[in-house]
């Protein structure tokens, strides 16, 4: 098994773009947080949080298997 140059190339350009996109939806949300009720503030930071936690291990496995070929 190889590992892929187009999944490699991916996932070096998102590793550098998923901090800005973190930063960026992180300060649209401190802006915007007071305007909203607070269902939708719970909404929010849950749907935040888990796209973060998500985003950054599908990184992190996905450079590690890529590399190391597994």
């Amino acid at each position: 098994m190889l590992s892929s140059l187009p999944l490699q190339v991916m996932l070096y350009f998102n590793v550098y773009y998923f901090p800005v996109w973190c930063l960026a939806e992180g300060i649209m949300l401190h802006l915007k947080y007071h305007l909203l009720p607070w269902h939708y503030q719970f909404l929010l930071v849950t749907a935040f949080l888990i796209l973060s936690l998500a985003e950054g291990s599908r990184l992190y496995l996905g450079y590690l298997g890529n590399l190391q070929e597994k």
